[in-house]
């Protein structure tokens, strides 16, 4: 992946809403501020000029991002940077720790309940992998 090149945010210029609603980002007079059209957000230029910050209440993190020229990226995603390796290591270690162990089972009730077992802790990092990065 190459990196990105960020650019400083112009306060008197438009720009896309960064929260996909197809609106656009106007600036609010007499403020450091943008205002979505469409979805009624306001967004507020941090200090360094390279980012902005959403201002919301119901969030219980700071949904913020940067401009590359032609479209937002969210500047706090580091949590998915991570998760997804652990999440495959997870997955891994379970498939070589419960595949010997549903093979020298002697009857096929404990290969079905193995099987069963196995595929519900692979499922499970998934779901939560899935309910992390949907929007």
């Amino acid at each position: 992946m190459r990196p990105q090149k960020y650019q400083k945010i112009d306060q008197n210029s438009d720009y896309p809403c960064p929260c996909r609603r197809r609106g656009k980002l106007q600036p609010i007079i007499l403020t450091e501020a943008f205002g979505c059209d469409r979805c009624q957000q306001i967004f507020v230029v941090q200090e360094n000029g390279q980012t902005i910050e959403q201002l919301a209440s119901h969030y219980p993190y700071k949904r913020v991002w940067r401009w590359t020229g032609f479209r937002w990226i969210a500047a706090n995603s580091r949590f998915g940077e991570g998760f997804l390796p652990v999440t495959l290591g997870i997955i891994l270690l379970l498939m070589i720790v419960w595949l010997p162990l549903m093979i020298k089972s002697p009857s096929n009730i404990s290969v079905i309940f193995w099987a069963i077992l196995a595929m519900l802790l692979v499922i499970l990092p998934a779901l939560i992998f899935w309910l992390a990065y949907r929007r």
